[in-house]
């Protein structure tokens, strides 16, 4: 039962989605010092507290959300499923509150007992088998889907900085993730097709963009830009010979074959989601004290998610959304990026730039990932750019309070307000976003 029109059927559709979502990275595995496991919907109650936590998604006025599963808990054994929790939540979500939900098949992490995580050779074919069993089960109730959120940040964090499995730290190791991770998503759209041909797929990944702080380091800042979009053009088969990075991929141990593989398929998303943060996405590669390159994250504004938002659409030639976005801070700082970036999106769109969704998230505060390597109490790790805060119940304290701030009313007017046709340039300042 889909509830929403296609807006990706053209580049011209003009169909607008708000959509919100809750923080949902699941590291299954305990860290190997301190026993803690990440998990989001744990860590915020969410488990326990997802019947009020999608009246408040409701609460918005938003047609969709982001809704990520648990592959570790719905499959907990190879091949065994238990759909009992996400059964009733997705029911719910669709049935009782009419939202369709985006889901993220994977949001992070695998399960404990795929040794290796992605890089185990089977990974592929496992996580194909996961979504093709989901797609069979709720077919009728789900039909769009995120393969894989932020394949590169996932190869980074588990093969570039060794924080999660397979714990690994080198590029060779991090061009192999990558990899891996793409295939699963060639191989998980493919899986979803045979069960749901109209499903909708949104490929998310998140931006970063980058700058040279010397004219020395122009082509070092060159080359991370294009790694930015790695994941993304191997699993719509863009890396040919002639791509700016099939040598920098052969250089690490990716083999010619690999990236034919990836050329032969036929992998196309419906939308191309961008994950944006003015606190994380602007880069600046420079110096360290010792000569070698150094990179360096600056705050930023606006103006790049104006550029971002541009560049996403001109490279793919493929419908944008904004799948996540958020500013930390007090409630007026996330207030003023809500607000300014809507502004953006009406007047991109104005121009003919196909934006067709925004994604506040998290709906409200998630645990930072530093947490599973720390010993500290939770309560030190929350980061606050929801539209709600999480706080301890002084009277309960082991239950977490969703506190509203000024931020929810200020989305929910904005999603409601009008929102620019493509490519109309009067109406480039629409009421209430102006």
């Amino acid at each position: 039962m889909a509830l929403l029109a296609l807006p990706s059927t053209a580049p011209g559709a003009t169909d607008f989605l708000w959509a919100t979502g809750i923080e949902d990275t699941f590291i299954s595995q305990p860290d190997r010092r301190t026993g803690r496991i990440l998990d989001e919907y744990a860590l915020t109650q969410h488990y326990a507290q997802w019947d009020a936590d999608l009246a408040l998604i409701a609460a918005l006025g938003v047609p969709t959300a982001r809704y990520g599963i648990p592959w570790y808990r719905v499959e907990p054994r190879p091949g065994e499923f238990d759909w009992a929790w996400s059964d009733r939540v997705l029911e719910t979500l669709v049935n009782r509150h009419r939202i369709e939900p985006i889901i993220d098949l994977v949001h992070y992490g695998t399960p404990g007992w795929l040794e290796g995580s992605f890089l185990n050779p089977d990974y592929p074919a496992r996580v194909a088998a996961y979504a093709r069993a989901f797609a069979a089960r709720y077919k009728g109730l789900c039909s769009w889907y995120t393969p894989l959120n932020e394949p590169r940040i996932h190869a980074w964090y588990a093969a570039r900085l060794g924080w999660w499995p397979p714990y690994r730290r080198t590029w060779g190791d991090f061009a192999r993730a990558l990899v891996a991770l793409s295939r699963g998503i060639v191989e998980t759209q493919r899986a979803v097709r045979e069960v749901e041909p109209d499903a909708v797929f949104v490929h998310v990944d998140a931006t970063d963009l980058y700058h040279a702080e010397e004219e020395a380091l122009a082509e070092e800042t060159a080359l991370r830009q294009e790694i930015v979009f790695c994941a993304l053009d191997l699993a719509l088969g863009r890396i040919g010979e002639a791509h700016p990075l099939y040598g920098w991929l052969r250089r690490h141990g990716i083999s010619r074959e690999t990236l034919e593989w990836f050329c032969r398929q036929e992998t196309k998303p419906d939308i191309i989601g961008y994950n944006i943060y003015p606190m994380f996405s602007a880069k600046y590669v420079g110096r360290a004290a010792g000569g070698g390159v150094q990179v360096k994250i600056k705050a930023c504004w606006t103006e790049t998610f104006t550029a971002l938002t541009r560049m996403y659409a001109q490279r793919y030639g493929l419908p944008v959304m904004c799948t996540e976005t958020a500013s930390n801070g007090p409630p007026w700082k996330r207030i003023r990026w809500i607000e300014e970036t809507a502004q953006q999106v009406n007047r991109l769109r104005a121009e003919g730039v196909p934006v067709v969704g925004y994604t506040y998230w998290p709906l409200f505060s998630l645990v930072g990932w530093a947490y599973q390597r720390s010993r500290l109490p939770l309560e030190n790790y929350l980061i606050d750019m929801g539209l709600w805060d999480l706080r301890p119940d002084p009277n309960r304290p082991d239950i977490l309070l969703r506190q509203p701030t000024p931020a929810v009313e200020a989305y929910r007017k904005i999603v409601v307000a009008p929102v620019a046709p493509l490519g109309a340039p009067d109406a480039a300042r629409a009421p209430g976003l102006a």
